[in-house]
């Protein structure tokens, strides 16, 4: 199987389905992250399938979680080389996508994708979640985070972030569990729990799916 059946046909498993431009922006995109991974640290993973089905489908699951509708505002924390919320603008253009990390140098790999991407309504912060400005706050309809270590962490520096019945989804190993006093207290609750693996392989993901409490969105997001 050649690695562009592998992404059409592992993205069919999890329901989407990518145009040949697309699909040719993906890989572009795999290209430059090559390129850039040999000056600086963005992924340990190099193997073009194993960076097909680790980080792209692993990317592209998160939106099991919610419904990709064009116009929602999805912020994701901790971007580092980009996924999940690469993969999901590229899979869905009409979302509009703020990412958010620390390191400027990886911030840098991000706008350098973004403009070779020409990618419309994508935003680039490089600081700390806990230093985004406070307009930012109860401002995304979706929270992602893939590179918290923790759940809890991922959901206090999330949760904020929301608007009322916004939804933060999670891609986590299949054994976790979460205290429900973390969520009482970020004014949040669980939603669905996913248990999927991902197309072409045996690694299992756990989607999980919180919801923001407070005045629903227009959006039913949560599946």
């Amino acid at each position: 199987m050649t690695p562009r059946d592998l992404l059409l046909s592992g993205a069919s498993e999890l329901g989407i389905s990518l145009t040949p431009e697309q699909v040719n922006a993906v890989f572009l995109y795999l290209a430059e992250l090559h390129k850039w991974n040999r000056k600086m640290n963005l992924t340990a993973i190099t193997l073009e399938r194993d960076v097909i089905i680790k980080h792209i489908l692993d990317s592209l699951a998160y939106t099991t979680g919610f419904e990709p509708t064009p116009g929602l505002r999805l912020l994701d924390v901790g971007s580092g080389a980009g996924f999940p919320a690469l993969p999901i603008k590229i899979a869905f253009p009409g979302i509009m996508i703020t990412m958010v990390d620390s390191v400027k140098k990886k911030a840098a790999f991000l706008r350098h994708i973004v403009r070779t991407l020409q990618l419309a309504e994508t935003d680039v912060i490089d600081t700390r979640v806990e230093d985004l400005p406070a307009r930012l706050n109860s401002s995304f309809d979706i929270v992602t985070a893939r590179a918290f270590a923790d759940m809890g962490a991922a959901l206090k520096a999330g949760i904020p972030l929301l608007k009322p019945g916004g939804v933060m989804v999670l891609s986590r190993g299949p054994d976790e569990n979460l205290e429900i006093a973390i969520l009482e207290s970020l004014h949040a609750e669980q939603g669905n729990i996913i248990d999927l693996t991902l197309p072409h392989s045996d690694y299992k993901r756990a989607i999980w799916v919180f919801r923001k409490v407070g005045q629903q969105n227009s959006q039913d997001d949560v599946k």
